[in-house]
């Protein structure tokens, strides 16, 4: 008996292991080691990358550029004239908490027009639709220097779907110590 219910808790250990493997937040550094400049094939950088809820975007640049997140519009257009969030901190690391496109454009003339654009598609936490979002609320942001657009609030959707990302995966973490640790009791 106490053979079996051990083979079962190896099992669920398992499964519960693999489960939060793939739910890993990344951090991903814009660019990678080139950061935010002229210069840097953005939409070549994104492609095959898999952006998931819980991951973060962080960009890194010079004090001529900033980082602006717009619309689909101002984005194809590289307009900076009515960003949603502006950021020119040099540092700046933007949490993806909801699924959906998000656009990024650099607000130095001449810029985007240059390349300095990101568009990346979020996926939802298990896979989730990024079809399902409204793009009138954007995420919290954690940057030291943030210039919000006028009339832009920030969503507390957002930071409840962050909340319940980075919960989640501290609840498979604490039951696979549990699982694991009745195993060792049992063994």
């Amino acid at each position: 008996m106490a053979g079996n219910l051990r083979g079962l808790l190896l099992v669920l250990a398992i499964l519960l292991l693999s489960a939060v493997v793939p739910a890993s937040a990344k951090d991903y550094t814009v660019g990678d080691s080139s950061g935010w400049k002229p210069g840097v094939n953005y939409t070549a950088w994104a492609k095959g990358k898999q952006f998931s809820v819980g991951d973060t975007l962080s960009f890194q640049y010079g004090a001529s550029h900033s980082v602006l997140e717009v619309s689909a519009a101002d984005h194809s257009a590289c307009s900076a004239s009515n960003p949603l969030r502006s950021h020119n901190d040099q540092g700046t690391t933007i949490p993806l908490t909801k699924p959906g496109t998000r656009y990024f454009i650099c607000g130095a003339a001449g810029h985007c027009a240059s390349g300095m654009k990101l568009a990346i598609t979020v996926s939802g936490v298990g896979g989730g639709d990024p079809a399902a979002t409204s793009s009138s609320s954007g995420p919290t942001m954690r940057s030291t220097n943030v210039t919000p657009a006028a009339g832009a609030t920030e969503s507390a959707d957002s930071s409840a779907a962050a909340a319940a990302a980075s919960g989640a995966r501290l609840a498979t973490g604490l039951l696979l110590g549990a699982v694991v640790g009745l195993a060792a009791l049992m063994g």
